[in-house]
């Protein structure tokens, strides 16, 4: 793979931005290492793309076999009694270190005041978050006979084998799809350079404000999550910043106009103005909603298409047609390369043939002489007829499907029409897991109504299903705020459907999960004394629980669980082995194991003295496949951080280290006088610093290479451009030849690539001549006007022909004229737009290339503060829609109108 330096030609390497800094004013290395030196390495950005230009794919990073690694006996240099040599495995040469969250996270005396300053700390208690590491579990027993009631617990949305997506999250959108709560504009053109009208945020539409969503009297009690006043958006204005609203041009006519006429905006409900409900009391009083939607039932395949049993086809009826449809449609994926996945399904498939045996009598038992390659042709062939369809009969099936769906897509919750979330039950399938799960091709079964409980009002109409049957229960409980809920088959666990991310129940949630990572920063300190001290404890369960919150606070460690013999062997601090941690003298300690969705975490790091002591008095007389940590657990370390702050977990932790260090990284490494792509780059390196120090890893995406080499076009493109007006300025006066800025050719310019990109743009022209002259045909066949003959299309391709042929004469002697004649000065003016726009290409493609192995999505969404980056926006006039996707925008309204001197 060729680096982006390699595209980047002397005359034209990438702008290297200011490197951010840790929290000892450090440069932070690629790493995250602070080696107190500049970074010389550029600061890039990843998702910050308009969606016109996004074009990125996830895909699951490899995960290796860790039990396999060799190990071998290391040499100790202390010979105290209580440091046994211990076996260990040997050091890895590829270590990918990870940034320690201690320097980057220690709040001074002033900070903690801080914190108070901006009402971190609650009068009220804070209900606490469950642990995403910890397993659900259901209430034992059912009162007076009725189905037993699943637990109030609240658990994530997303499906085990990733139905509910989040991967668009990370990707901006056009500005005109900006929240109606956005109160500033923002001149970006001057700054970005946009290389095409394509490229461009479209302007903001115009919103009424709601006058009337709840009155709210001045006694009524008005502050936020943990006591703190809720953010409110000030009204100041600057004499620039109004100079520069007045400056902005008019709204564009034509489509946008006409698409701001026809749509009205939402009235928003300021929950966050009042106050979160944050006392675990009830969530809602009145709620009404239509249930949940359930899938089609299946349709059995056209008679011709058939599976294969050595050869021969195989008649099978609808109940077994439809599962083996399911493999078939995974045919030329890894799933179906994945020797567990096949072993799973097949094992599956065999239990549902004996229930719903082949008509023709053939029996199945060896699942090689399957074939199942005509069913994945039909597929195949049914998805090109779907791409095949014109614009307007996929826009008709959209709507049906919208239709149909439409009253499933909302609730009224306390009288407010809310959008719900996950409403589609997730059809039968095979399940596909994360990693190296071991139920991967298990079969999911149909879910049906006499599976879902519904949660609802007293006085509210119970839904009636969209297909046959009866629910299994019908609840009121207005402590938990899920709306359906059903077991799934494969692991047992829990399925909800809540409201939707943007709704206030779900925006209550998250405002109270980061105001008490926020009040975290006045007992951090104290907590760090605390356990620096007992890593000495000659109680063992006490040391243990000391060293285990160590790594959860400088490494960023999840609490982790036992996890049982069907479940994927991922791991956290509480659920380590021995195997895990290797020791490396004289104070390193190495990491080696699969977390969360199987994600292997690799970090070779240095560690306290005493931890590293302690660590080899925890392996002594173990072997490798025991715990760790044998004295503590992921509740009785939760147990024990209670004594500190109401409602504080290990999870809590991870969240406010990797605020804080997101807060002081932008702090640090913004350029106050930078255009908006270098501050775009400084975030999103404060991003990756994040990402790095949570292990949000993710592969190579598969389209990344094709990307690079689009937007290397891109840039070539515009020196092009610049080389044609170059050779304008020469032909209107030689003295430009001997100018600084305009004798040197451009580089990455060879003939070939010229006459190649002639041939692009030439084919182009061409296609544009075709579309107009069938779109004024129709129009003048709706006006009852003969259409236009051919010729008039054929004499305009011959037109352009002829302009791409004196194009590359021109070129070809540098004799270069303009269609129409400009004056020098609006010619350089030209040319120095063309320089920005390569700048800006420059560092977007070097912003790319250095975040092709992290994902920045998740810490958005779930573990920074997003009043962090709304604040940073205001402060340096950088439009959120370059940072937050519309998905994000309508999760986070209430961090929307925060003030620009808003501190984590």
């Amino acid at each position: 793979m060729s680096s982006v330096s390699d595209a980047l030609s002397d005359d034209d390497r990438p702008l290297a931005a200011t490197p951010a800094k840790n929290g000892n004013g450090h440069a932070v290395n690629g790493n995250g290492r602070s080696n107190g030196a500049k970074d010389s390495s550029p600061m890039s950005e990843d998702d910050d793309l308009p969606l016109s230009q996004a074009t990125r794919t996830k895909s699951e990073p490899a995960t290796p076999n860790i039990r396999s690694l060799k190990r071998k006996q290391p040499v100790f240099s202390d010979s105290s009694d209580d440091d046994v040599p211990l076996a260990s495995s040997p050091t890895k040469s590829a270590a990918v270190p990870m940034p320690g969250a201690h320097d980057a996270t220690t709040v001074k005396a002033s900070a903690a005041t801080n914190g108070k300053a901006h009402g971190a700390k609650s009068k009220k208690e804070i209900p606490s978050d469950s642990d995403d590491d910890e397993p659900l579990t259901a209430k034992k027993g059912a009162a007076n006979g009725k189905a037993r009631q699943p637990p109030k617990k609240k658990v994530k949305q997303e499906s085990e084998d990733g139905a509910y997506d989040d991967s668009e999250d990370d990707r901006p959108i056009q500005k005109e799809k900006a929240p109606p709560r956005a109160k500033r504009k923002t001149k970006v053109e001057s700054d970005v350079g946009y290389s095409s009208e394509e490229e461009k945020p479209a302007k903001k539409k115009p919103v009424t404000k709601k006058t009337a969503a709840k009155k709210i009297k001045d006694d009524e009690g008005d502050e936020g999550a943990s006591g703190s006043e809720p953010p409110k958006a000030k009204k100041r204005m600057t004499k620039a910043k109004a100079k520069k609203e007045d400056s902005e041009p008019p709204a564009k006519k034509g489509r946008g106009k006409k698409k701001e006429e026809t749509e009205e905006p939402e009235d928003v409900y300021k929950w966050w103005e009042i106050g979160a409900n944050n006392d675990g009391s009830e969530k809602w009083q009145t709620l009404e909603h239509n249930g949940v939607f359930f899938p089609p039932p299946y349709e059995p395949l056209p008679s011709h298409v058939k599976m294969k049993y050595n050869g021969q086809d195989v008649d099978l009826p609808p109940e077994s047609e439809e599962v083996a449809t399911f493999y078939a449609k995974l045919l030329e994926t890894d799933h179906a390369r994945d020797e567990t996945f096949n072993k799973n399904f097949f094992e599956d498939w065999l239990k549902v043939l004996k229930k719903h045996p082949p008509r023709d009598g053939t029996k199945i038992t060896d699942f090689s002489r399957c074939d199942f390659r005509p069913m994945y042709e039909y597929f195949e062939a049914e998805k090109a007829k779907q791409k095949a369809l014109t614009a307007a009969e996929k826009k008709e099936l959209r709507e049906a499907k919208a239709k149909a769906e439409e009253k499933y897509a909302t609730c009224l919750l306390d009288g407010r029409k809310e959008k719900v979330g996950n409403f589609r039950v997730e059809p039968p399938g095979l399940f596909r897991g994360r990693g190296e799960h071991p139920k991967k091709g298990c079969l999911k079964f149909r879910v049906r109504p006499e599976d879902i409980t519904i949660n609802i009002g007293e006085n509210a109409p119970v839904p009636v299903p969209n297909m046959p049957g009866n629910w299994k229960a019908v609840i009121h409980d207005k402590t938990v705020t899920w709306l359906a809920c059903w077991t799934e088959n494969i692991n047992g666990n829990y399925k909800y459907v809540f409201l939707a991310a943007g709704s206030s129940l779900k925006g209550q949630s998250d405002m109270i999960k980061f105001e008490k990572a926020r009040e975290l920063k006045n007992h951090v300190d104290r907590i760090r004394r605390d356990y620096t001290e007992h890593l000495r404890n000659k109680v063992m369960a006490d040391r243990q629980r000391a060293t285990a919150m160590y790594f959860i606070d400088r490494l960023a460690l999840r609490a982790g669980n036992e996890k049982g013999e069907d479940e994927a062997d991922t791991v956290g601090c509480c659920s380590l082995r021995c195997e895990h941690v290797t020791l490396e003298q004289p104070n390193f300690l190495i990491f080696d194991f699969l977390g969360k969705d199987s994600i292997r975490y690799y970090n070779r790091v240095p560690v306290d003295q005493q931890v590293f002591k302690n660590i080899r008095i925890f392996k002594q007389d173990k072997e490798d496949h025991d715990d760790l940590f044998d004295r503590v657990t992921t509740s009785s370390l939760n147990k024990h951080l209670q004594n500190y702050m109401k409602g504080l977990t290990a999870k809590v932790f991870r969240t406010y280290n990797a605020s804080i260090t997101f807060q002081q990284q932008l702090d640090q490494g913004t350029p106050e006088k930078g255009t908006v792509q270098e501050k775009l780059n400084a975030y999103n390196h404060a991003n990756r610093m994040v990402a790095i120090l949570c292990n949000h890893q993710r592969s190579v995406p598969k389209t990344h290479e094709q990307s690079m080499e689009k937007m290397r076009d891109k840039i070539r493109g515009f020196k092009y451009e610049r080389r044609k007006l170059r050779h304008v300025l020469f032909n209107m006066d030689p003295k430009y030849k001997k100018k600084k800025d305009y004798a040197e050719d451009e580089s990455d310019l060879e003939d070939e690539w010229m006459y190649e990109h002639e041939g692009r743009l030439k084919a182009k022209e061409i296609e544009k001549a075709e579309k107009k002259f069938a779109k004024d045909n129709e129009k003048l066949q709706e006006e009852g006007v003969k259409p236009q003959p051919e010729s008039v299309l054929k004499e305009r391709i011959k037109e352009i022909e002829a302009e791409f042929k004196q194009l590359r004469k021109e070129r070809e002697t540098g004799k270069v004229k303009l269609k129409r004649d400009r004056p020098a000065e609006k010619v350089e003016e030209a040319i120095q737009k063309l320089d920005e726009k390569i700048k800006t290409s420059k560092l977007q493609m070097v912003d790319r290339e250095a975040g092709k192995e992290v994902a920045l999505g998740t810490s958005k969404i779930n573990y920074l503060d997003p009043r962090i980056t709304a604040a940073w926006c205001k402060v340096h006039d950088v439009p959120i829609e370059k940072i937050f996707s519309k998905t994000l925008l309508n999760k986070f309204p209430w961090a929307m109108e925060v003030d620009e001197d808003w501190k984590f």
